[in-house]
């Protein structure tokens, strides 16, 4: 509906035309909606309740019950082997933008918040007017994000055979199975809209009667209808309308009637009349539908209507497309030959070996990646892996996209996003949510499909770009071991990697002023943040574990098991700060779905410490130490920790800040390791609380501890049981490149979270 003096202002088409209008359709990948509000891409409503959904890829919101009628106007975010497309015009999606949004023509207010209106540009963020963005030149330059976006006409794959939520490994078990209690859009399993009970008592009416229409024998098959309410007494053309109506497709008698199936619901009986429909072609007269009844004849269902209605034609030039998919499998066992995994894929994938092709071999993460010339084989080697186990752990596959470097801007610097949904509580979703809106989804990863080395292998191929880790100082960790040990297998020799801290502690972060915790700032800002961020070098440290049998004067009596080699970047404690750790540890795996925010796991981690109140451990009498091959006399201490960042314990500074002659100012790239004690839980309270320093004892690079007793150990939040025997602790290799917050642009974070764009995630209480 339209004020008559506004029908010149309209320009969104009509949802019954609007796919005639998008040259190249695209599939959304539909998911659940968040909490902010929203309108209805397709019937302009606002969205309510937990029957919404929206696309993970770009800026559509819908009734599940529309689902089924929006336009397959996705972004376009590959080549997909066909004709190559350098230049991109804009990708406009109309409403659902922040309250601020100003027109890029006449520079007026452009949103609403009352009803869906302006538009704006989903690659570069642009926002207009309807009557105006028409006048902006067409072609897109991606907006302020053009140097970390990975643009669309650099990345290929060829998506025959798969899904869209295959090609951008959007996690299916992320969704909710059902959305309400409507049926869903083109999802495979379809959900039975039941009638409103209240509903019989309205059908009672003698002058009424409904009917239940199915679009097509897939839809009689799934049992998804719509609900046509009609008189008794009509023409048969006016039934056949009204059926079309609430399937979005213009009626054309002559050719589409015959694939209609109506049924009568009666409401007087407990069973319901079915038939199928298949009229005269002839002007029909009028008649009752009890006389229409009698002159039904049965027919096979066929395709939906609307999809014939939405089917197109067009020229394209003849071209020999060659079929060539990768597939990255993972799970198998580690430290392997090349050959070794290949005899696992025959017996266990029974792959075709002159269609399948090993290129390249990941022993350390057990992971391979296969090149397919065939899309059925590859689409069964996807969906088989899947369901395959070798040595009892599960199998593992991702569709990987090319990246042509050819292509590639001069001098930009794509953003490898990794995202692990688990931290955070609800607030890692959000983020991968709102960064693959924001970014090409091709550069964002959820690092519960397959880990950091997917994404790593995707860019293997890119001279030069950054990484951006969405986690704790664990999932940090997680992406620096893995690039590490494929350091020499990708072309750009030191990525910088910045963080959105959402785990626990996150002292790494803090370190570098990407602040305590993630608390819903908008997403945006924080790319804009990256991209101005400094780089500096962090020292990154190898802890050898070499566990031996001790006698009672402290000398090794024999191998005990075997050597242990764990990478340290944060800081690495023996005695009770590792021991509260572990009792931690243990309380999360046994109820690890409480632990979804850092306020509860604080204080977690407060009532272990009362616990341990009462507990004295003569640490000092267990072990010895070396320093830079010079022993260390230890006070009298219940923990030792070994610093390379100046936070500890969720901010804590505990190595202090006062000077001293005999030490030097601690850095993350000098070197050198600060060794601090504690002596109980009462004193790391103190420093928790800033009250008082931890004991320092030493600073060295290169340490040498020998342990009498089985003792607590923790490496970066991952505490265990070391028996006796040697640590030895060394620089591991090259600094590390990291990302440091600027301080200008810190303090203007700060003013600026009420601007949020559109695609911000709506701030939750989990995870503070």
């Amino acid at each position: 509906m339209s004020h008559e003096k506004c029908l010149k202002h309209a320009r969104t088409v009509c949802s019954c035309m609007a796919p005639t209008q998008v040259q190249v359709p695209v599939a959304h990948c539909f998911g659940p909606a968040g909490q902010k509000k929203r309108f209805c891409c397709v019937c302009r409503k606002h969205l309510e309740g937990s029957s919404a959904q929206r696309c993970e890829v770009c800026e559509l919101h819908v009734h599940s019950d529309c689902a089924p009628f929006s336009v397959s106007d996705c972004r376009f975010c590959h080549q997909d082997g066909g004709q190559d497309i350098d230049t991109y015009q804009h990708h406009w999606r109309e409403g659902n933008m922040s309250s601020g949004a100003r027109c890029e023509v006449c520079r007026r207010t452009c949103s609403s918040s009352d009803i869906l209106a302006g538009m704006r540009c989903e690659w570069c963020g642009i926002t207009a007017h309807a009557s105006c963005y028409i006048i902006i030149p067409p072609e897109c330059s991606m907006g302020r994000l053009q140097n970390m976006i990975l643009h669309p006409s650099c990345v290929r794959i060829c998506s025959r055979n798969f899904s869209k939520m295959h090609c951008y490994r959007i996690s299916e078990n992320s969704h909710h199975s059902e959305m309400g209690n409507a049926w869903t859009h083109s999802a495979g399993v379809g959900l039975r809209k039941q009638p409103n009970p209240g509903h019989f008592g309205q059908l009672r009416n003698p002058g009424k009667q409904t009917l239940k229409v199915f679009d097509g024998d897939d839809a009689a098959k799934r049992n998804q209808f719509r609900l046509v309410s009609i008189p008794r007494i009509i023409k048969n053309e006016e039934v056949v309308v009204r059926c079309f109506v609430p399937n979005r497709v213009s009626p054309e008698l002559n050719f589409y009637i015959i694939y209609l199936r109506i049924v009568v619901i009666n409401p007087w009986l407990n069973n319901a009349d079915f038939y199928t429909s298949c009229p005269d072609r002839k002007h029909p007269s009028e008649r009752s539908t009890s006389q229409m009844n009698r002159r039904i004849t049965t027919c096979d269902f066929q395709t939906s209507l609307r999809q014939m209605n939405q089917t197109r034609f067009y020229i394209e030039e003849s071209r020999n497309r060659v079929a060539q998919v990768n597939l990255l499998l993972g799970g198998f066992p580690t430290q392997l030959e090349k050959e070794e995994y290949t005899h696992l894929l025959s017996e266990h994938l029974s792959v075709k070996s002159h269609l399948v092709t090993i290129t390249h071999v990941y022993s350390e993460q057990g992971a391979v990646v296969l090149q397919i010339s065939c899309f059925s084989e590859a689409e069964r080697i996807y969906m088989l892996a899947k369901d395959t186990s070798i040595s009892g752990k599960q199998l593992y596959s991702l569709v990987i996209p090319e990246i042509m470097q050819s292509k590639l801007v001069k001098g930009s610097c794509p953003l490898l996003v990794f995202v692990n949904p688990k931290s955070g509580g609800l607030k890692g979703r959000e983020i991968l949510y709102s960064f693959r809106k924001l970014l090409n989804p091709h550069q964002v990863f959820e690092l519960t499909s397959g880990g950091p080395l997917p994404g790593l292998h995707t860019f293997r191929e890119v001279p030069h770009f950054r990484i951006l880790v969405c986690g704790g100082d664990g999932t940090v960790g997680w992406v620096l071991g893995v690039l590490e040990s494929i350091r020499h297998k990708i072309a750009c020799p030191e990525p910088a990697i910045g963080i959105i801290p959402l785990g626990t502690g996150n002292d790494l972060a803090r370190v570098l002023r990407w602040g305590a915790g993630y608390s819903g700032e908008d997403p945006y800002n924080i790319l804009l943040s990256v991209d101005e961020a400094e780089e500096v070098q962090m020292d990154r440290w190898t802890i050898l574990l070499d566990a031996q049998e001790m006698t009672e004067d402290g000398k090794e009596n024999g191998f005990l098991e075997p050597p242990k080699i764990v990478h340290m970047n944060n800081y690495f404690g023996l005695g009770i700060d590792a021991e509260l750790s572990l009792d931690f540890h243990h309380a999360r795996e046994v109820d690890p779905d409480k632990f979804n925010s850092r306020f509860h796991n604080k204080g977690v981690y407060v009532k272990v410490g009362l616990q341990k109140l009462s507990h004295t451990r003569n640490l000092h009498k267990d072990i010895r130490m070396q320093v830079d091959k010079h022993d260390v006399e230890l006070p009298s201490i219940e923990g030792l920790i070994f610093l390379n960042i100046p936070s500890w314990g969720s901010g804590a500074d505990l190595w202090g800040s006062d000077s001293e002659s005999r030490f030097g100012r601690p850095r993350i790239d000098d070197g050198m390791l600060e060794v601090v004690g504690v002596t109980g839980v009462v004193h790391m309270g103190q420093v928790q609380s800033g009250m008082r320093s931890g004991i320092r004892i030493a600073q060295g690079s290169y340490i040498r501890i020998t342990v009498n007793k089985p003792i607590p150990v923790q490496v970066d939040g991952e505490p265990w049981i070391q028996s006796p025997g040697q640590i030895i602790i060394s620089a591991a290799g090259p600094k590390v490149c990291m990302l440091r917050k600027s301080k200008t642009k810190q303090k203007k974070q700060s003013g600026s979270l009420k601007e949020g764009r559109s695609d911000s995630p709506a701030p939750s209480d989990g995870g503070q």
